[in-house]
């Protein structure tokens, strides 16, 4: 939490008081005890910048039509960047059974439609605000959000190379973190939350986001491999070297010993895949055998 006394009890006086926390590796979370507000604080891999994004995007997509948290407050104090912001109401969408799983994929789909506007002159990078460094191809975007250490493990060429297609499409705007909790039902209302990870880049990396959290998620709930449905999100744009891409920025950030589960082979075999069904099988078999080899969700 910000260690700024004044600023917190500003704003508690303002906009709480806040119940207990819930911390997460890259945010901890209050819930305002009348249910109005939340306080999130920034944590891990450059909050201020995180919160920066968030803050712009929700902004801009507000502007759009898109129904987002509004920003009640936003700074920084000595130990942690924080928004406050106003709570929405609705349900998170879920992935217990097939008809949930199906109307969250239909509810990012309909999302996306007006998230994946073309936009002349849009270049990829981290925020929906265009930077005024050199723009960088595609790929190598993706590529930049992996740790340093990944360049020297036997798969890096691999993926490399099987993300350069990534050039002939379009650069959208993305959400970059479309889990079925950030998808909230209020009727036939979607409201749509946490955008810190927004970032603009290839569609189907929005969609290789849904397709990873869906498998990992359930596999990590108990969820037995082979009754993962799978044939669930072929209906999502799909990319084998993307899935790949995901799959390994997830093990990135786990422990620094979790990387070494994933060799070149694994990466090579999810990358050639052609078909959308027979890719998702196999992240979920890669996944599987991270989960049993003690990876952290």
């Amino acid at each position: 939490m910000p260690s700024d006394d004044e600023t917190m009890r500003e704003i508690e006086f303002k906009h709480g008081p806040f119940g207990q926390a819930i911390t997460k590796p890259f945010a901890s979370t209050r819930r305002a005890v009348d249910e109005r507000s939340l306080l999130k604080v920034y944590m891990g891999i450059d909050p201020e910048g995180r919160r920066k994004r968030e803050v712009e995007t929700v902004q801009r997509a507000a502007h759009w039509g898109l129904s987002v948290p509004e920003v009640l407050a936003t700074g920084t104090g000595e130990d942690g960047s924080w928004t406050v912001f106003r709570m929405l109401p609705g349900v998170p969408c879920g992935v217990r059974t097939g008809r949930a799983i199906d109307a969250y994929v239909g509810h990012v789909l309909d999302l996306t439609r007006q998230l994946h506007r073309p936009s002349a002159g849009l270049t990829p990078g981290l925020g929906w605000e265009a930077g005024h460094g050199p723009s960088v191809p595609q790929h190598r975007f993706l590529l930049d959000q992996f740790s340093p250490r990944c360049r020297l493990r036997p798969w890096w060429e691999v993926l490399t190379e099987a993300l350069q297609p990534l050039e002939s499409h379009p650069v959208v705007h993305l959400h970059g973190d479309l889990k079925p909790e950030h998808l909230l039902v209020d009727d036939d209302r979607l409201h749509v939350v946490d955008w810190e990870a927004s970032a603009r880049g290839p569609a189907v990396v929005d969609y290789a986001d849904v397709v990873f959290h869906l498998v990992r998620d359930l596999l990590y709930e108990g969820v037995p491999p082979e009754r993962v449905p799978v044939s669930l999100v072929t209906r999502l744009p799909f990319s084998g070297p993307v899935l790949a891409w995901r799959l390994l920025l997830w093990v990135d950030r786990r422990r620094p010993e979790d990387i070494d589960f994933v060799t070149a082979r694994d990466v090579g075999r999810l990358v050639a895949e052609e078909q959308a069904s027979a890719a998702c099988a196999a992240l979920t078999q890669a996944v599987s055998l991270l989960r049993a080899a003690g990876v952290p969700r």
